[in-house]
């Protein structure tokens, strides 16, 4: 983008999904449940598995940190966007941009190699049980945890420092749902063509990597769960494996679509941000609830404790 004039920017505005003006309260009110019912639903998934003894295994620390992972990136994306329904509720300062797109990417990526720690979880439970209590001890979780945060930290640090040492214009409507990368680099001022090509490795290629390793685990998991005689059995390690799964390709799939089109922009962009952000922190809690017998109980009876039933 040319800019003539340039001066310090102070806000942005976030034009936001459009949307016909009698539509307003409804979509304000349906985004507002979705966000309340996202937190509910992964605040649920925490306090089962805190509850449930049966349940504080690798697994499903795993988990919880998924949990945690979708109950913030959907506080970082939708309460603004729930505040843009609102007249003037599209602003936001400079600064609350920077945060915003630092803690949407530090999140996204850190979720990103957390989905491939837990197929490698997954790998060593299937194809190396005798291992796996060795390998996949306290100390070993919490270095892949860890491992993951350094990991989103560095990507969002990166995208950061290059994004926001362009020259801005007057020019301040950011045509999306939140300051994202490619948004933003709409509104700078001279020649972004460097910081496309590095946006583009930055994203793609750990997405890339991890979503390569992932397939690589479930290739050998699948293998090992082939050799097993028993049907149950069998069956007992598909549905532990199949709710991972799930939330992977609806992770991967919206991402890919969005960040691996350098320099393009679809019409359903903006669609596709939304179930990205929104919808699929709500779907994570029950696909894990609905495909997961162990958590599956472990709620009813966290259900049951809390009703004062047996």
């Amino acid at each position: 983008m040319e800019c003539g004039n340039q001066s310090q920017l102070t806000h942005f505005i976030l034009m936001g999904l459009p949307y016909p003006p009698e539509l307003r309260i409804p979509l304000l009110l349906f985004f507002l449940i979705i966000y309340l019912l996202t937190l509910c639903g992964n605040l649920l998934i925490l306090l089962a598995v805190a509850w449930e003894r049966r349940l504080h295994k690798p697994m499903y620390w795993f988990l919880c940190y998924l949990s945690f992972l979708d109950m913030t990136v959907s506080s970082v994306v939708v309460p603004k966007m729930v505040s843009s329904f609102l007249l003037g509720g599209g602003a936001v300062s400079f600064q609350g941009c920077m945060a915003q797109l630092f803690f949407f990417h530090f999140l996204g990526c850190t979720e990103c190699f957390l989905y491939t720690v837990m197929a490698y979880d997954r790998f060593l439970a299937i194809c190396k049980p005798l291992h796996y209590s060795v390998i996949m001890n306290h100390r070993t979780c919490l270095c892949l945890a860890v491992g993951t945060l350094l990991g989103g930290s560095l990507h969002s640090t990166l995208l950061i420092a290059l994004t926001f040492q362009l020259p801005y214009g007057q020019e301040n409507r950011v045509g999306y749902i939140l300051c994202d990368i490619r948004a933003v680099l709409k509104l700078a001022c001279g020649d972004t063509v460097l910081n496309e090509m590095v946006t583009f490795v930055n994203i793609g290629f750990p997405a890339l990597t991890c979503f390569l390793l992932i397939l690589m685990s479930y290739v050998y998991i699948v293998t090992a769960i082939l050799r097993i005689r028993s049907a149950e059995d069998r069956r007992r390690a598909f549905s532990t494996c199949m709710a991972h799964v799930t939330v992977v390709v609806t992770y991967y799939v919206p991402g890919l679509f969005i960040y691996l089109r350098p320099r393009s922009w679809h019409p359903l962009d903006g669609v596709v941000a939304v179930f990205y952000t929104t919808v699929t922190p709500l779907l994570n809690p029950l696909i894990y609830t609905l495909r997961n017998k162990e958590m599956k109980d472990a709620l009813m009876r966290l259900g049951a404790q809390e009703t004062g039933g047996p």
